[in-house]
């Protein structure tokens, strides 16, 4: 199943259990000088999430560009990017942990034909902030989840908040079982050793966190993400995304051109030119400040890697030419 396909199965579906499907923002935040770049799909949301009346209501779907800066130096290994898609859907005081773990549930097994053995889910521990979430637990099992697929964790873990304070709360995250020896008898979902893999996260944001400590928010709200990249991975069996039809179309004309072939710096090319291409395409320019630091930065470290593997400048045009072929089904404004 292409990125494509999951992007459409997904807005679809929510699109039918009565949600509205609202454009991707921008990913240069508008109004927000808090963050360089959109970062998550909750962000542009906020002052819904904090009871503004949102014009399409109180249920919503859509896809939302993200850009993360923290793992620039990260990108060139099998996992890491810095520019990604999320999906989401939202409850804005409508339905809660009940329907939105129904969903989920029903949404990977049935729309995505994930396997139930396949899927592990961790709950919140609870802490003095707010009670262990025996809800969601129940929820899962009364959806068709085994009991011993449910683990629960803390804060760490299973706790939403988007920067030092806004709104957030106890999360539900869903894992695939990657089929691979676990580690250790130990082995769980909270394992770094790559056996299972985050897919999706359901927020139950009913809180608010500022310098006072945590108060209940005026309405109790559901926020979802979902990784295109991660799950287009997953469910065609690939072992990174530069593996899947994302990325692989550039990583083969890389390897085609350099005379150096260096699998690290060809995946740090083809993830920081799409990168680059999209943050230009919101708006974005190169600079010596702020996301236009951030900008020329992933431009420099892209340029390192060329030089690395051996490829002329010269061919830039080229390359980005086929990256646009490559991704304008996607994104019809990269095209433009």
């Amino acid at each position: 199943m292409k990125a494509i396909d999951i992007r459409n199965k997904y807005l679809n579906y929510f699109k039918a259990h009565g949600h509205k499907v609202i454009p991707s923002a921008p990913l240069i935040p508008e109004n927000d000088p808090s963050v360089l770049f959109t970062t998550a799909g909750m962000q542009p949301l906020v002052p819904y999430l904090l009871g503004e009346k949102h014009p399409e209501g109180t249920r919503l779907t859509d896809y939302q560009k993200c850009v993360r800066t923290n793992d620039i130096d990260e990108v060139g290994d099998n996992r890491h990017l810095t520019y990604f898609e999320m999906l989401g859907n939202w409850s804005l005081g409508d339905y809660f942990k009940d329907e939105a773990i129904a969903m989920s549930f029903e949404f990977l097994t049935k729309e995505l034909g994930i396997p139930v053995e396949k899927l592990f889910v961790t709950c919140f521990a609870g802490d003095e902030d707010a009670p262990k979430d025996t809800v969601a637990a129940e929820c899962w099992k009364k959806a068709g989840l085994p009991e011993d697929h449910i683990y629960f964790y803390g804060k760490n873990d299973n706790w939403w908040i988007a920067g030092e304070e806004g709104p957030c709360g106890p999360d539900t995250e869903m894992f695939y079982d990657t089929g691979k020896e676990p580690c250790s008898a130990d082995c769980q979902p909270s394992c770094d050793c790559g056996k299972y893999v985050e897919i999706w996260n359901n927020v139950f944001m009913e809180y608010f966190k500022d310098k006072n400590g945590i108060s209940k928010l005026k309405q109790k709200n559901v926020d979802t993400g979902l990784g295109v990249e991660r799950m287009a991975m997953l469910l065609q069996g690939k072992e990174t995304p530069y593996d899947t039809e994302i990325f692989a179309p550039i990583m083969q004309l890389l390897e085609e051109k350099a005379k150096n072939n260096n699998i690290q710096s060809r995946r740090i090319v083809a993830e920081h030119l799409r990168s680059s291409m999209m943050i230009i395409c919101d708006g974005g320019r190169p600079s010596n400040m702020d996301r236009g630091y951030v900008l020329r930065r992933l431009i420099r470290r892209m340029t390192r890697h060329l030089n690395k593997l051996q490829i002329n400048l010269d061919e830039l045009p080229a390359i980005i030419d086929a990256n646009i072929e490559n991704l304008k089904e996607m994104y019809p404004d990269l095209e433009k």
